[in-house]
């Protein structure tokens, strides 16, 4: 082989490379704007064997079979060992979530054909302009909505930008202190939630206006059906780490969590007290223009899985027959459970006000924690604070 041949095939493995590189990075770019993150280590081993390979063409490498078939096997074995990632994440987003998202559209204040509980009469209050504005929990937005085609006027109120909203619990909790709304629907505030209240100068008001059941779930094929309080804490914990120590399969326990300031973290922590939480398991999430941030991963309902949320969400929201609720210290999570607070872990969820001037805000407690209300709420399928009777 001559300079001038040498040259010729250096100067088409430039050309390659460059092809190679551009098309790479196109590729990068299209799969981490959508979320595909995980494939990026596999297109670029992809993109280097066939650099590879195409350099051993262009020096005549492949002067016998032999050689052929050995550089054959070694590019199927880096492939394959490169796509182990993304299969794993394939796999993995195969596997349903629970407890993931709500189309809250469904219960959004007089929009025809909602799921909206409806009052059987006109209520004996009827707010008017200026009305207050409210933000709250997901899981109690269709309260609430209930709530507000009885008592508000029939206008548009979007989910996300009206006088009535849902941002969940910390977004709410954030609103209500900055006083960007007059009134959420919460459980209690975290510790967090309630410094920065005292930063702000803010006392929180907290109106008991229900029970909710704090409950763990496990994937419906799960041998086990309750574990104790005690127990819990310990998986929690991470000092139980594997269902043959509860009585089930000899599997490790993936112990779920969710994101910091949530209601239902609020609870667990309130649940374990002094005894330190484990690490939350976490997975890399994809945002606009490419980002990637670090979140608590979803519950995804893996065999071996453990999870917590709230009865009414778990029940009535999601309504998943994959999942079932676990018993705690021999008692179910039912509504009459809850009611007579046999149920070990039940928690009040509440009206949060602060210092507000608008008189309507102290209407709307009253009315709700009135017998009319608390009909109204036990008929959208919460629990009361009190126990209603028909007047």
């Amino acid at each position: 082989m001559d300079l001038g041949q040498i040259i010729f095939r250096i100067m088409g493995l430039v050309g390659i490379g460059i092809v190679l590189a551009m098309g790479t990075i196109f590729l990068l770019l299209v799969v981490s704007l959508n979320g595909g993150f995980y494939y990026v280590s596999f297109i670029i081993v992809v993109a280097v064997v066939i650099f590879i390979v195409a350099t051993l063409m262009m020096f005549q490498f492949f002067t016998t079979k032999k050689r052929k078939q050995a550089v054959a096997v070694l590019a199927v074995i880096t492939i394959l060992l490169a796509f182990i990632t993304p299969f794993k994440e394939i796999y993995k987003n195969q596997i349903p979530t629970v407890d993931a998202e709500v189309d809250i559209y469904q219960y959004m204040p007089f929009t025809e054909g909602n799921n909206v509980t409806k009052i059987d009469h006109e209520a004996s209050i009827q707010l008017q302009e200026p009305l207050p504005i409210i933000d709250g929990a997901t899981a109690f937005y269709p309260l609430y909505a209930s709530f507000t085609e009885a008592i508000y006027p029939k206008k548009d109120y979007q989910p996300y930008e009206s006088k009535v909203m849902v941002n969940k619990t910390p977004a709410a909790y954030k609103n209500l202190i900055d006083g960007q709304v007059d009134l959420i629907f919460a459980l209690a505030p975290s510790e967090q939630q309630i410094n920065y209240a005292k930063v702000m100068g803010v006392e929180l008001k907290l109106t008991p206006i229900g029970k909710e059941a704090f409950v763990f779930f496990v994937n419906a094929k799960n041998n086990i059906d309750g574990l104790t309080l005690d127990q819990i804490k310990d998986v929690y914990a991470g000092t139980i780490t594997n269902w043959s120590e509860v009585g089930g399969k000899d599997e490790d326990i993936r112990a779920f969590q969710r994101p910091q300031d949530s209601g239902s973290q609020t609870a667990l922590q309130n649940l374990m007290g002094d005894k330190p939480i484990m690490e939350a398991p976490t997975e890399n999430i994809a945002q606009g223009m490419g980002g990637i941030i670090e979140e608590v991963s979803k519950y995804r309902n893996y065999k071996n899985a453990i999870g917590y949320t709230f009865r009414y969400y778990s029940n009535e929201m999601v309504k998943n027959d994959e999942i079932k609720l676990l018993e705690v210290d021999g008692v179910a999570p039912t509504v009459e459970m809850i009611r007579s607070e046999a149920y070990p872990i039940t928690n009040e969820f509440y009206i949060v006000t602060t210092q507000n001037s608008n008189p309507q805000v102290q209407q709307i407690i009253d009315w709700v924690t009135s017998t009319e209300g608390q009909l109204l709420l036990e008929k959208a399928g919460y629990v009361p604070i009190t126990s209603p009777t028909t007047p």
